[in-house]
């Protein structure tokens, strides 16, 4: 019951507090519930042949000339020491030297070699990759994987208590991933690191604290509660109930298990390769195997304006592995189909090798073609789209922008790329730009849809 002092002034009982406290924390639940997707989603309108996006993200642009689109008769300014292209399983299709895996998986997957957006701003170009919208205006646009947690995520029936939008281990960083859609659809970043002898995910897992010390706690919280056992009944005490169990199914449960990658053959591991990006790969093909829609593996080390070719003797091996052993281990499991690898950064590097110190065999920034691979989920195989000069420095034909590729991927999606966003301010805002907004347009890529 609740007491007058002397002031006049109202002074409630522990148990009136606690009721508040629980009332309130239960009101924060379902807004968390609401902001997550209790509302009337946006509809995907096309039939979907994918489920699943996995983006591995090469976070700095990879050198196209070094990975998909080899010039090896462009001479030692160029090359460089990576002066060789490979043969792959596909008949008149050649990739670099240092792809040796990739070259025997090229029927699953198809390389676009004219990507162009002209920009060598890591900020402006990772925007435009990533959301299809050209940098700057009042605006700030969401990436693709936002607008897929948008129309594929909670709102639209995804059940899954792992969140539909995933990255590992850290955002992009140079923008906002969720733009106007606001802070439900960001991504939720693992941290940790997957390369590890336990993969540590931020939330779900604590340095030195074993299940067992957790389930301790859990059962020490309960004893001490007496009020919840007084008040079970209570809808608001229900719903924090509810709330708890899936926090500690993550924890403890079936849910959360698939972070654990001990339960995976180390035969199968070791074909991905041991380091953190390996290892990304294999837990991304776990992800999307649970129903996940988006999962961005945020691969960096690429921005190589020194020392370019001693970088890439580290880096394309463990690409090659990584890679072609989730295109592999996808195929077996019978998920490639419904999945899309979307390979690709910012930008590629510049054609011509900086010799000259400081940068002693560098290369910068390129935006004005670079390459995209595409494999699963409806795109076809052993095909490339477009092509460059004879140096790989500018775009020969078939010009392929950003938004032409986000729009062909939401299409294989079931998203209608002239479906209609909601915007904070009711303006009339589609997937993806078109002419009429300034845009040059080369077209979906129906050539391998």
């Amino acid at each position: 019951m609740s007491t007058e002092n002397s002031g006049g002034n109202v002074r409630l009982s522990r148990r009136e507090i606690l009721k508040g406290s629980l009332g309130a924390a239960a009101g924060l639940a379902l807004s968390g519930q609401i902001a997550h997707g209790i509302q009337t989603p946006a509809k995907p309108v096309l039939k979907a042949k994918a489920k699943s996006v996995i983006q591995i993200w090469m976070w700095g642009g990879p050198a196209h000339i070094d990975t998909f689109d080899p010039k090896p008769d462009a001479g030692n300014d160029y090359t460089g020491p990576l002066n060789k292209a490979i043969a792959t399983n596909v008949d008149g299709i050649r990739i670099g030297q240092s792809l040796p895996g990739l070259a025997k998986l090229a029927d699953k997957y198809s390389i676009i070699r004219s990507m162009t957006h002209g920009s060598n701003g890591h900020e402006t170009a990772s925007y435009m990759t990533q959301t299809g919208r050209k940098a700057g205006g009042r605006d700030v646009f969401p990436c693709v994987g936002g607008v897929v947690s948008l129309f594929k995520g909670r709102a639209a029936g995804y059940k899954g208590l792992i969140p539909p939008y995933i990255v590992m281990t850290k955002p992009q960083g140079r923008f906002s991933e969720a733009g106007f859609l606001g802070s439900k659809y960001k991504p939720f970043a693992t941290g940790g690191d997957p390369g590890k002898r336990e993969f540590l995910v931020e939330g779900i897992a604590a340095p030195g604290i074993t299940r067992q010390r957790q389930k301790a706690r859990r059962e020490l919280m309960h004893k001490l509660d007496k009020f919840g056992g007084l008040m079970k009944d209570d809808p608001r005490i229900q719903l924090l109930d509810k709330c708890e169990d899936q926090a500690y199914d993550l924890i403890l449960g079936d849910a959360g298990k698939v972070f654990d990658l001990s339960t995976e053959k180390e035969a199968l591991r070791e074909s991905y390769g041991m380091n953190t990006f390996g290892q990304a790969c294999l837990m991304a093909r776990r992800l999307v195997e649970k129903g996940v829609p988006y999962v961005t593996i945020n691969y960096t080390g690429w921005d190589t304006h020194k020392g370019h070719f001693q970088t890439m003797r580290r880096k394309l091996p463990e690409l090659d592995n990584g890679m072609s052993t989730l295109l592999s281990d996808l195929s077996d499991r019978g998920l490639l189909e419904s999945t899309i690898v979307w390979w690709g950064g910012e930008f590629g590097r510049t054609p011509k090798v900086q010799w000259a110190p400081p940068w002693n065999g560098g290369r910068s920034h390129y935006g004005r073609v670079f390459s995209a691979v595409v494999a699963g989920g409806g795109f076809k195989g052993g095909h490339v789209v477009g092509s460059t000069d004879a140096k790989a420095e500018t775009v020969k034909d078939r010009p392929v922008y950003p938004w032409d590729l986000i729009g062909s991927m939401y299409e294989l999606l079931g998203i209608d790329p002239k479906a209609k966003l909601p915007h904070p301010q009711g303006k009339t805002v589609l997937a993806t730009p078109s002419a009429a907004d300034g845009y040059k347009i080369g077209g979906r890529l129906k050539e391998i849809m």
